[in-house]
């Protein structure tokens, strides 16, 4: 795990906390001292593609300028770009089953991984 994380001390299944700075796009938020954050168990829409910009507005509303808690994969931490896979909640909502439930992501499940996001939809 990265060092920098800082671990929130107040909820057990948060690995950490941050303030989010930035949203990249649909799947992906930079949080102040821990980084790149890849939503784990979600793919959305690149640029130029039908979805994106109503993903990416759905993340900006949800996340940007809030404190975000994260619950990092425990089987793979990071992918292959050294972004931190995780389920992120703000108000103790998962963001990832929200993006699934409101039709802005589709399932991308690649083992392994401690997180299961067909249950997100159930």
């Amino acid at each position: 795990m990265n060092s920098s994380l800082k671990i929130s001390n107040s909820t057990l299944h948060y690995d950490a906390s941050g303030f989010c700075y930035h949203v990249v796009d649909g799947d992906t938020i930079d949080i102040d001292n821990i980084g790149r954050i890849r939503f784990v168990g979600i793919n959305t829409p690149e640029k130029d593609q039908p979805g994106y910009q109503q993903a990416t507005d759905f993340v900006k509303k949800a996340c940007l300028g809030k404190t975000v808690y994260i619950d990092i994969d425990d089987t793979k931490h990071y992918d292959k770009y050294g972004r931190v896979l995780a389920v992120v909640y703000v108000n103790d909502i998962n963001i990832n089953a929200a993006l699934l439930k409101g039709g802005y992501a589709e399932i991308m499940y690649i083992p392994p991984s401690e997180f299961n996001p067909y249950s997100w939809i159930t």
